[in-house]
């Protein structure tokens, strides 16, 4: 695949990249989410082009808490003067939806954005343009939601009157201030404008066939546009999409953009956005579920191993204390449960030296399992801990298999319901190694365990085991009654001043949002293992690492696990529990689940 160098004859970018200011940032009235944004470029040189109706720009916020810039298509340019500058004002039109989009809908005017474009294949107009021949128009276009930017943009280069134009929004209307056509159709879901009902309601092959279209330009979510080629093709009608993708850099390089067309993989950002509908494939919809009733709320409550919790959302070992430590600042009765600080049964000083360090989206850790033993857990933090108002969960370490049956026989003769395993310790016998890092030592540290225990057996697992699922396979033998992963991943920092390790143990502990992808996928893993055993041998499975949004949550869940741990999250966010709860509160009821169990594991049974 070879792309047209994008400079001039000087080999200078014929493209603009770089910081400019907010001029105009404005909520659009009647509407939740959709705001207009304004910004002017000065540019460099004569040779950079200004943006074709359909072309998009990749933008972000300059101080900004994500990576990659978004791309937005233009809703209007223009070309002005500054000072005897050549400028260019663009509006954009932006639908407040993620975290990218959610900053560039909250800019202040006078901030800066970063910005990359025009990017992308413009909408072409035919070559001869008749308006309102022989009474009618040849030319329709087609505008849903937040996609009415760029076919308005489109539609105010052509001349007045030489399309029609139909637009569909959920409620209300935009973006239709330039729009000048012959015929204006607005179809609206809550029937507060136009008419009531979605896009068919209005738009059908009758429709093609009475008005005399010859070519259909639009751009809408996917279901719109699959609906939009299916009659103008099945009407023999020239149609041209623009369509929707996530991107990375919006410019053909890292073809992360690319859809499934007749004519192979193209890149959304370089082919497109803007394509043929007859080389398009649309995917087959997915089955929508009805909103649950507006009178009945889903049920959160969870039961592992026989133990309720009245959430999924646990607080994770070694980042909650021992529950009381958030008490000042946040409402702890959120929390379905929460796991104790890893304790052993002799007290620990815990590591020497530097314990952390923040990394990008995350941070790293060397603590050393510092905590008072089992003695003091069990006779004055256990008890404090129990007067919550959340399922309790001891956790318990160990450096050898004595070690380790010691602090189970204290935490047999507690109150608490559940014991969690840390196996993540190191193995003195092994020279150090953890004992989760591979199925025998896990075998033989899990079943010592198994036999002082009578209480439920949750058992922590590395995700620095070269092969997880051998170890979770194992504990699921030795007698394991759940399964929580992942701890921690073995990383390291230097200190560039210095040379030398940050940590005296030079490896320590990676966690944060960061490992969110990488721990999913062991869960994944693990939960995929878990299917192949008999039902009546499986085991749950409680995910966490990197959790720090509902949208987290529902992710583990729907790879499996039937709970989650929240850890690190809860340094950044004291409230996350509660934002957790409320997000899968509110998920739960648009999708129609009223039970955790109706969508655990549905990842995997969707798995091709």
């Amino acid at each position: 695949m070879t792309d047209e160098a994008m400079i001039d004859e000087n080999g200078k970018g014929i493209q603009f990249n770089g910081n400019v200011p907010v001029t105009l940032i404005k909520k659009i009235d009647g509407q939740p989410n959709v705001f207009l944004l304004e910004t002017v470029i000065h540019l460099e040189r004569d040779s950079q082009i200004v943006p074709k109706p359909g072309q998009f720009y990749m933008l972000r916020k300059k101080i900004s808490g994500v990576y990659f810039k978004r791309p937005i298509s233009v809703y209007r340019s223009e070309e002005c003067r500054e000072n005897g500058k050549r400028c260019l004002r663009l509006q954009f039109l932006i639908l407040e939806k993620g975290d990218g989009t959610r900053e560039l809908c909250h800019v202040l005017p006078g901030e800066e954005i970063s910005i990359t474009g025009p990017c992308g294949n413009p909408f072409e107009a035919p070559e001869k343009i008749s308006p309102e021949k022989n009474g009618g128009v040849e030319i329709c276009i087609v505008g849903g939601g937040i996609g009415i930017a760029p076919v308005a943009n489109f539609a105010s280069s052509l001349p007045e009157k030489s399309y029609d134009f139909f637009a569909s929004f959920k409620s209300g209307s935009y973006g239709l201030d330039f729009v000048r056509p012959r015929e204006l159709i607005l179809t609206t879901d809550d029937g507060s404008e136009g008419i009531k009902g979605m896009l068919p309601t209005a738009f059908t092959s009758d429709t093609i066939r009475k008005k005399g279209y010859k070519i259909i330009y639009a751009c809408g979510p996917t279901p719109m546009l699959a609906y939009v080629k299916k009659i103008a093709e099945e009407c023999g009608v020239l149609c041209y999409l623009s369509l929707e993708h996530r991107m990375l850099c919006g410019l053909g390089a890292c073809l992360g953009c690319t859809v499934q067309t007749k004519k192979g993989s193209l890149r959304v950002c370089k082919e497109g956005p803007v394509f043929d509908s007859r080389i398009i494939d649309f995917p087959a919809p997915s089955q929508r579920r009805n909103p649950l009733p507006e009178n009945e709320e889903p049920d959160l409550s969870v039961s592992i191993c026989g133990v309720r919790f009245k959430n999924p959302v646990i607080a994770a070992s070694g980042t909650f204390g021992y529950g009381q430590t958030f008490r000042g600042v946040a409402d702890v009765s959120w929390w379905g449960g929460i796991s104790s600080k890893g304790s052993t049964f002799e007290p620990r000083d815990g590591n020497p030296g530097e314990r952390s360090i923040e990394e990008s989206r995350g941070d790293i850790n060397s603590i050393g399992l510092q905590n008072p033993g089992m003695e003091e857990v069990c006779e004055k933090l256990i008890p404090e801990m129990m007067s919550l108002p959340s399922t309790i969960i001891l956790n318990i370490a160990g450096h050898d298999l004595d070690s380790y049956v010691k602090a189970t026989d204290m935490a047999e003769k507690t109150g608490v319901p559940m014991i969690e395993l840390n196996i993540s310790c190191p193995n003195v016998k092994a020279g150090g190694q953890a004992w989760g890092m591979n199925p025998e030592a896990a075998f033989e540290c899990v079943s010592a365990v198994r036999a002082h225990t009578k209480k439920p057996l949750m058992v922590k697992l590395s995700p620095n085991a070269p092969d997880l699922r051998a170890v979770a396979m194992a504990c699921v033998r030795a007698g394991a009654d759940c399964l929580s992963l992942v701890n921690t991943f073995s990383s390291t920092a230097i200190d560039i001043e210095t040379g030398r390790p940050f940590f005296n143990n030079i490896r320590s502990g990676y966690c944060g949002p960061a490992i969110k992808p990488l721990a999913l996928r062991m869960v994944f893993d693990v939960a995929e293992e878990m299917r192949k055993l008999p039902e009546e041998k499986r085991i749950p499975i409680v995910g966490l690492g990197g959790i720090e949004k509902w949208q987290d949550a529902v992710e583990f869940i729907m790879a499996g696990a039937c709970a989650v741990q929240v850890g690190t999250a809860t340094f950044v966010n004291p409230d996350v529990a509660e934002e957790i709860v409320t997000g899968l509160r509110d998920f739960m009821r648009r999708k129609g689940y009223r039970r955790i169990e109706d969508f655990c594991g549905i990842a995997l049974s969707s798995k091709i």
